[in-house]
């Protein structure tokens, strides 16, 4: 599909790879010549999975053509039963959903990094103000107590909890206002206290 890179961290696997396959007329379709398999943390973002990825495939790729050339490897056609197809990532898949499980907002801030990038809406002063959210973790909720989905709270070391659909809360660490810098959130909440309370769309 068009984003294999994102894919395997915006559905919680462990392990991703590398493939080397000859082209036919279908998309992804031709027989495989090698591949190797890389796992990856919890921390991963796409940029840097990507890196890892193209480090590897430049190595796998100079290791296959040498035997490819002098006829040592055999293709293997692919199973297409067992193909998997990732969507077309636009602009608009990164808006988050609040009403998801914590754990899925912040696969999702990671897998949509750098781009297409995740932000949610804040209504501030009748208006809608795009905020991105660049870094994030998840809190278990302490308590039994539930808030509005998509409820700011303020949460232990003055970063920003965000109430999701599981009763958890995603943490925002870093986040960028349309238009501004990145920031901190302890130092983005001195300059805009009134964020607290408000209900994220």
């Amino acid at each position: 599909g068009s984003s294999p890179i994102q894919w395997p961290i915006l559905k919680g696997e462990k392990e991703t790879g590398v493939t080397i396959m000859l082209v036919d007329e279908k998309m992804d379709h031709g027989p495989i010549l090698k591949q190797t398999r890389l796992s990856f943390g919890e921390k991963e973002t796409a940029k840097i999975l990507h890196d890892k990825l193209a480090h590897l495939g430049a190595d796998l790729l100079l290791k296959t053509i040498p035997d490819w050339i002098n006829g040592k490897i055999k293709p293997v056609s692919q199973n297409e039963k067992e193909a998997t197809f990732s969507e077309i990532l636009k602009r608009e898949s990164g808006r988050i959903d609040w009403k998801k499980k914590a754990e899925e907002i912040e696969r999702q801030i990671r897998a949509f990094d750098p781009w297409p990038g995740s932000y949610t809406l804040w209504k501030k002063d009748g208006k809608k103000i795009k905020i991105k959210v660049l870094k994030s973790r998840v809190l278990i909720s302490p308590e039994n107590k539930r808030y509005e989905v998509g409820k700011v709270l303020v949460v232990p070391q003055n970063e920003i909890g965000v109430q999701c659909g599981d009763g958890n809360f995603l943490v925002v660490e870093k986040l960028q206002m349309e238009g501004k810098k990145e920031t901190l959130a302890e130092d983005f909440l001195r300059g805009h206290s009134d964020f607290i309370g408000t209900v994220l769309d």
